[in-house]
């Protein structure tokens, strides 16, 4: 189990341990959602599509040929 302390202003840090467990980097929006019963349930947003466009893409990088591709396998 892990605590954190809330600032006059609303703001907490996410412990270590819980922001490397949800993957969570800098920039990285959190989803929030509150139970009937009080329990808090958080999630790391997941991107769309649209946002993981050009991620993998280095326009500076030589291709992969096929075999090579294959050969990995």
């Amino acid at each position: 189990m892990s605590t954190a302390t809330l600032t006059s202003k609303g703001q907490t840090t996410i412990p270590k341990d819980i922001r490397d467990a949800l993957g969570l980097k800098p920039k990285d929006q959190i989803h929030y959602t509150l139970m009937p019963d009080g329990t808090v349930i958080m999630r790391a947003k997941t991107r769309s599509i649209l946002e993981l466009k050009g991620l993998l893409h280095d326009p500076e990088r030589e291709p992969v040929p096929i075999e090579q591709m294959r050969a990995w396998r």
